[in-house]
């Protein structure tokens, strides 16, 4: 029986950091002082903290240490594991809070990433893994699956916010030789990586939220898309398939149901455009990932022509847990409109980078406080960029915004894909907006003119204002260039400048025009 546990949070980051270094070297200090068979010491996922180093959580005293350097394990194992007390210049804190706030009884897609090892699938199955799929597939029929995600309000957690289960409605009917489910975790959007982060957390809950989702629409292919970059994911991911099929989860008649599947992981080459559902199809076919003329819609011809459904990482992972509780438990999270929970990854100038998982509906300045840490070294909050590249600009004056899907379309905001950037009183708005048009102009595919040929105005016009050589003129141009490209475009990346022109431009404007005045 040991009397401690400590688990290192094993991720992306951590892993530059050297965590598996500090893990071999605590578990040698521990072996020399005998202790080995009163400290257990586990592996996890993400705690959700960035910038901090080596991370790792005490039980059952609860606490978070950070920043671990090998030079500190002597002193922490003399101060924690035998005299008992708490080593509190290596605790995780902000000057804002004693504690940052990690509310497991807040997650859904999260509740499990920081307190399993994502490599082992017992641990998985031990806090009641893939229970859900045994229901769906032994007790449930399809439509009853349908029905319970479309009463739980459940939206895509990718941006766009479509009903989910609406969505799988339109292509379970289908009479095809083949279906597809395809998970997008291609993430290119800037600042965001939440879905890797719950890939690295918990893969098998992905899996399990797939193989649901698979069955209700009646799919026998699945396929993860993956970006190259994320190493750690693709790992994961594939020891998690691998664990599935022994234990007979996928794979030839599942459960003697009858039921058929396969999943398997296209890596791709890092192109933003194959953010878009389409463009992703064309790059796991081979293709070369250009967005498809629409329609015909995927749910009817999508993957070699077959019908295909296309879900985001975590709108997939919350699965698993409204089918093995019920539309109503999910609706106690979020506000009377907009149920569920959602991730969100905090940036920029906060004390504590990092992922958090709220209930919708929480304010930006919950979010930021209780979980970023407050604004760094206690400077003036100046305007968060929501959703990333494709996001909008939030003022002081939205810090009490609810942040979800309905409330935001009063500001006319978006939730996006769950990054906040956070920038103090020193931000330059203008120069981020041009880094932005940057980006989007760079990841243009070329297919639709207006996209290729409205970046490079929109370029054009902000390195004009941010050299001092604007007129206010530009701004409202800037703004009908995007609005058209918004119209005719013919994928999402080309509509996307409009939102963080305009609500840059309309929230700042006199930052805009102060850049004109300085340089004359």
């Amino acid at each position: 029986m040991y009397r401690n546990h400590i688990l290192f949070s094993i991720d992306d980051s951590s892993l530059k950091a050297g965590v598996k270094d500090v893990e071999n070297i605590f578990k040698s200090e521990l072996a020399k002082l005998n202790l080995l068979d009163e400290v257990n010491v586990l592996e996890t996922g993400t705690l959700g903290f960035f910038g901090k180093g080596v991370c790792a959580k005490v039980y059952p005293e609860n606490v978070i240490y950070a920043n671990i350097k090998p030079a500190d394990i002597p002193e922490l194992i003399s101060e924690h594991f035998l005299k008992g007390r708490i080593l509190k210049r290596l605790v995780l804190q902000s000057k804002n809070t004693s504690q940052i706030d990690l509310n497991y009884s807040k997650r859904i897609v999260l509740e499990h990433s920081g307190i399993i090892d994502p490599e082992n699938i017992d641990e998985y199955l031990g806090v009641g893994g893939y229970e859900a799929w045994e229901k769906a597939l032994t007790s449930m029929s399809q439509d009853a699956i349908i029905k319970e995600v479309k009463d739980s309000g459940l939206r895509g957690r990718g941006g766009a916010g479509f009903p989910t289960g609406l969505k799988w409605s339109f292509t379970a009917p289908l009479k095809a030789p083949q279906k597809y489910f395809v998970i997008n975790a291609d993430e290119g959007e800037p600042g965001t990586y939440k879905d890797r982060l719950i890939m690295e957390g918990d893969p098998h809950k992905l899996l399990e939220g797939i193989m649901i989702s698979s069955y209700a629409i009646g799919a026998t292919k699945a396929y993860i898309y993956v970006r190259g970059e994320y190493k750690l994911s693709i790992e994961r991911l594939n020891k998690a398939i691998k664990q599935a099929k022994e234990y007979g989860l996928i794979g030839k008649n599942i459960f003697d149901s009858g039921f058929d599947l396969e999943i398997g992981i296209k890596v791709g080459a890092g192109a933003y455009v194959c953010g878009e559902e389409t463009a992703l199809i064309e790059s796991l076919e081979g293709n070369r990932g250009n967005p498809r003329v629409k329609p015909p819609f995927p749910g009817v011809e999508g993957v070699w022509q077959k019908p295909t459904v296309v879900n985001n990482v975590e709108t997939i992972a919350n699965i698993p847990s409204i089918i093995k509780n019920g539309a109503k438990w999910y609706s106690e999270f979020g506000t009377d409109e907009v149920n569920g929970t959602k991730v969100y990854t905090i940036m920029g100038d906060v004390e504590v980078p990092g992922l958090c998982e709220v209930d919708m509906g929480t304010t930006l300045r919950e979010i930021i406080d209780n979980y970023g840490g407050g604004m760094k070294e206690g400077k003036k909050f100046k305007a968060a960029l929501v959703g990333g590249a494709a996001g909008v600009f939030l003022p002081e004056k939205l810090l009490d915004a609810k942040m979800d899907y309905n409330s935001l379309k009063e500001y006319s905001a978006v939730l996006g894909s769950g990054a906040i950037l956070v920038m103090d009183e020193s931000a330059d708005i203008v120069e981020m907006l041009g880094s932005i048009l940057k980006f989007f102009k760079h990841e243009s595919c070329g297919k639709c003119s207006p996209c290729p040929r409205g970046n490079e105005i929109l370029n054009k016009i902000i390195k004009k204002i941010i050299a001092g050589k604007g007129k206010e003129e530009d701004l409202d141009t800037m703004i009908n260039v995007a609005e058209a490209m918004a119209k005719t475009s013919l994928c999402a990346l080309g509509q996307s400048p409009i939102m963080p022109i305009k609500t840059a431009i309309n929230n700042f404007r006199e930052e805009f025009l102060a850049k004109n005045k300085s340089k004359k």
